[in-house]
C-alpha cells in the first residue's frame, strides 16, 4: 500500500528568551511546534531511519536558535528557525513552525517602566467571599486567583539545608515567577472597594519587583506587611504562590554558553509557598 503523505516533528517546545539591553530586559515566552516533510518515507515503510532527524534534535535546534537570536520578534524568530532546519538537513523539503506566545506586560511604578518585572496579560480572576449568619455575624474577603507575575533577575536561593538528597545549586541571580492566589479580609469598609483592591495589588507588586528576593518566602512576608501598612481596612492577607520554574537550558553540548538567556518554562512539579500575614 502506498504511503500517501507523512510529516513529523516536535510539539510543545517551550522556550523563554531574555534579551538584555543594559539593565533593561525584554522577555519572549513561546510554545513552539516544528513539523518537517521530506525524504523520510522509508522510516515508515522499510524501518530505515538513515535519513530521519530525531525529534529531540528538532527540539534542540529551537533552543540553539533561541540562544543565537534573543532579540528577534516572534515572526522573525520563526522564520530564522525554519531556515535553520532547511540549511542543516538537505533531506527536508518543507518545514512548518508554529509558535504561540505567552504575553508578558512590563510593570510601571510611579510612571516609570520597570526594567525587569512583568505581569501576564489578561491577568487573574478577582473573587469575593461573603458569609452571614442569622445571628448577625458577617465576614467579607476579596481576592484574586491566578494573578501571574515575574521578574527576570534580582532573586536568589542560598544558605538552605543541604544533605545527600539535595541537588539544586545555590544562586543569587534567578528568574522568579508565580501564579498567585491571594485574599484579604476586610475589617472596615473602604471608600471604594475596587480602588482599594487595586491598591493592594499595586503595593505587593512594587515590593516584589523593586526589592531583592532571598526566597519566595521572604518576598511574600514583606508583600503582606506592605499591603497591611497601605490599607488599614484589611485585617490580614493570605497568599499562595506556586512557582513557575524557568530551568536554564544546558547548551554546552553545542559549544554554546547560556548566560541566563534561554530557559525552559515549566510549572510541574512546582514549589508551593503560602503564608498569612495579619495585624498583631
Amino acid at each position: 500500500m502506498p504511503l500517501i503523505k507523512n510529516k513529523y516533528g516536535k510539539g510543545r517546545v517551550r522556550v523563554m528568551r531574555i534579551h538584555r539591553d543594559g539593565d533593561r530586559h525584554e522577555v519572549s515566552q513561546l510554545n513552539v511546534k516544528a513539523m518537517i516533510e521530506g525524504d523520510f518515507a522509508r522510516a515508515y515503510t522499510h524501518a530505515d531511519n538513515s535519513t530521519a532527524v530525531s525529534t529531540d534534535t528538532i527540539k534542540n535546534v529551537v533552543n540553539i536558535v533561541a540562544r543565537e537570536n534573543t532579540g528577534l520578534s516572534t515572526e522573525e524568530f520563526c522564520q530564522v528557525l525554519a531556515k535553520k532546519y532547511l540549511d542543516s538537513y538537505p533531506q527536508i523539503a518543507s518545514v512548518a513552525v508554529t509558535a504561540h506566545e505567552t504575553k508578558w506586560s512590563r510593570l510601571s511604578f510611579g510612571g516609570k517602566p520597570h526594567p525587569h518585572s512583568f505581569v501576564l496579560d489578561g491577568n487573574g480572576k478577582p473573587f469575593v467571599e461573603a458569609t452571614a449568619t442569622r445571628a448577625g455575624a458577617t465576614t467579607l474577603a476579596s481576592g484574586i486567583d491566578g494573578f501571574t507575575f515575574m521578574k527576570s533577575t534580582k532573586s536568589g536561593w542560598e544558605n538552605y539545608v543541604k544533605d545527600r538528597y539535595t541537588t539544586i545549586a545555590p544562586t543569587n541571580d534567578r528568574m522568579c515567577a508565580t501564579s498567585m492566589v491571594a485574599s484579604w479580609k476586610w475589617s472596615a469598609k473602604p471608600a471604594n472597594y475596587p480602588a482599594t483592591n487595586a491598591k493592594i495589588l499595586d503595593t505587593v507588586l512594587e515590593v516584589f519587583s523593586t526589592t531583592y528576593s532571598s526566597s519566595v518566602q521572604d518576598s511574600l512576608y514583606r508583600m503582606g506587611e506592605a499591603a497591611l501598612a497601605a490599607v488599614p481596612e484589611i485585617s490580614e492577607i493570605s497568599m499562595a504562590c506556586p512557582n513557575i520554574h524557568f530551568i536554564l537550558m544546558n547548551l554546552s553540548a553545542f559549544g554554546m554558553d547560556n548566560n541566563n538567556d534561554v530557559f525552559l518554562p515549566t510549572d510541574e512539579p512546582h514549589g508551593q509557598i503560602e503564608c498569612t500575614v495579619g495585624r498583631g
